[in-house]
């Protein structure tokens, strides 16, 4: 057995110029409680590019081996390890109890191999390939739990989705459609849009062209004070900057704006007259826990969705598939196979 492997590996905050694939990397060294898994594939995620540049509050160890989506097969399995064997297919769970998020707190799935522990394995169904698998923790858990768990969406609702060509907004198209929901997808190109409707959007709009609130109030109407005319009923925003105030002006009376990141702002200008004054709802939404996961594959399996995947790319390919992600001209997911 080979003692070194193939491996992304992020030396320093700053620039993708940091991220370099070696040979020679470490093999993971199997601990108690733990089992090493064989990585047959790996995704990206917009929070791999805030590894990369540093984020203020959070000391990632470096060097470090990014990518928090993975699946694969166990490789090796500790003796204190029950439940699990080696060759079993298994999706991980990218928070590690106690650590953090793999790809960040500790190594992740660019690599040939990686350390996992046992509480954070969860059963592949044969029905689902690996790189559907690991299209799914971040993008798609996050979107199940803001969507399906929290119970925000109804049949009928319109729904307003912002960063639609990503990999958290292609999952919330995908989710709000089965849910029943008229989808509005704001993308930045013809391109993007075409594919959004070809995946479920009903409409679509260029945010580079038309301003989405203004679209929203022309199409529906301007949302009104004393009754439930106008507006759209929910607006899915994990951009934050200067989309916020926008997106409560577009939403009805009672209307919710579902927020889970800030890639474009955390700290965006407000205006607090349309909360009170529409009654609006304000909805947090959380990262993913098991049983978001659980519930995706099966719904994978089950042939009722389809992970949208952009591209499959070698380990070698993959610090230009974080750059595709980082400037948005992919259209859902960028998986790695190591």
């Amino acid at each position: 057995m080979s003692q070194t492997m193939k491996a992304l590996v992020l030396n320093q905050h700053g620039s993708l110029d940091n991220l370099s694939v070696v040979t020679d990397k470490p093999r993971p060294t199997l601990q108690p409680g733990h089992v090493i898994v064989r990585v047959k594939a790996s995704s990206f995620n917009y929070h791999d590019v805030f590894t990369v540049n540093g984020m203020p509050g959070i000391k990632v160890p470096l060097p470090v081996v990014p990518g928090l989506d993975l699946a694969g097969v166990i490789d090796e399995i500790a003796d204190d390890v029950t439940g699990w064997k080696v060759g079993d297919r298994v999706l991980i769970n990218p928070l590690k109890p106690g650590v953090g998020l793999m790809g960040e707190m500790t190594d992740g799935g660019m690599a040939e191999y990686a350390l996992v522990d046992a509480a954070q394995l969860i059963a592949l169904p044969e029905a689902v390939t690996f790189a559907q698998a690991a299209a799914l923790p971040v993008a798609y858990g996050t979107a199940h739990r803001m969507l399906v768990t929290h119970n925000t969406i109804k049949q009928g609702d319109r729904v307003l989705i912002l960063g639609a060509s990503g990999g958290v907004g292609t999952a919330c198209v995908v989710l709000a459609k089965k849910l029943g929901a008229e989808v509005i997808a704001c993308v930045g190109s013809a391109e993007k849009g075409e594919a959004l409707t070809a995946l479920g959007a009903d409409h679509v709009v260029n945010y580079r062209e038309e301003d989405f609130s203004r679209w929203a109030i022309g199409r529906y109407g301007k949302p009104q004070r004393r009754n439930y005319e106008g507006g759209v009923d929910v607006v899915i925003n994990f951009t934050g900057g200067d989309t916020w105030r926008p997106s409560l002006k577009c939403l009805k009376r009672g209307g919710t704006l579902l927020v889970c990141g800030a890639t474009a702002g955390y700290d965006p200008a407000e205006d607090l007259r349309y909360v009170w004054s529409f009654e609006l709802n304000i909805k947090g939404s959380n990262s993913f826990y098991t049983e978001d996961l659980e519930a995706l594959l099966t719904l994978v399996a089950q042939g009722d969705i389809k992970p949208l995947i952009d591209r499959e790319l070698s380990l070698e390919q993959a610090a230009e598939g974080l750059r595709l992600i980082r400037d948005r001209e992919v259209l859902g997911k960028v998986i790695v196979t190591p």
